[in-house]
């Protein structure tokens, strides 16, 4: 979940490198957040999409995506001085799924991107970091067009526990995605600490 390094000589400043996922269904726009905040050029392991997925891989309101995530997207963004976020963008078609047991340990908390358009495709992120009880927050990708809904109606549709934040983003925008991290980590601080104090109490 946390690395750290020293910054100055004798192990004064120590630095946080903090693990995070974006995940959700195809098509949400996972690589396009990642791909915004990160001030690293990100890496990206994006195929073209082939007829022989064309069974499998849903494109009804996605028709202009021509490629898709097959392993992981990876970027990193630094919040505050001392203070770095890692992000793995996970593969949304369910072949893929895979490789989110892998990428998932260690992980501080988790972005569930959605989009009303297509919100069901986000139940199996939610329910998989349920059940693992890893904090995350859902984003709601706002795609030019789509109907717009309130943080309470989102949250309702997608039966959250209570207490799951859910916010309104611009995936191609650094400043929204920036708050969308911002919001994760100070929920994933609240829940870890909770969990610690319940621990020991």
């Amino acid at each position: 979940m946390v690395s750290e390094h020293s910054d100055a000589p004798g192990g004064e400043s120590a630095a946080l490198a903090l693990k995070i996922l974006v995940a959700g269904g195809f098509g949400v726009g996972k690589t396009t957040l990642v791909g915004a905040v990160s001030e690293i050029r990100p890496l990206r392991t994006e195929e073209l999409l082939s007829e022989a997925g064309q069974s499998v891989d849903d494109t009804d309101g996605v028709d202009h995506k021509t490629t898709t995530t097959v392993a992981m997207d990876f970027g990193r963004i630094t919040i505050r001085s001392g203070l770095s976020l890692y992000l793995f963008g996970t593969p949304g078609q369910d072949r893929f799924w895979f490789l989110w047991d892998e990428l998932s340990q260690g992980a501080l908390g988790a972005v569930v991107l959605a989009d009303t358009r297509r919100l069901e495709d986000c139940f199996p992120a939610v329910d998989y970091f349920e059940h693992r009880r890893i904090p995350f927050v859902v984003a709601v990708n706002c795609f030019a067009g789509a109907r717009r809904h309130g943080a309470p109606d989102v949250s309702r549709a997608l039966d959250l526990d209570r207490g799951t934040p859910v916010v309104l983003c611009d995936a191609r925008d650094r400043d929204s995605g920036k708050e969308v991290l911002i919001r994760l980590v100070e929920y994933a601080g609240r829940m870890h600490t909770a969990r610690l104090l319940d621990s020991v109490g």
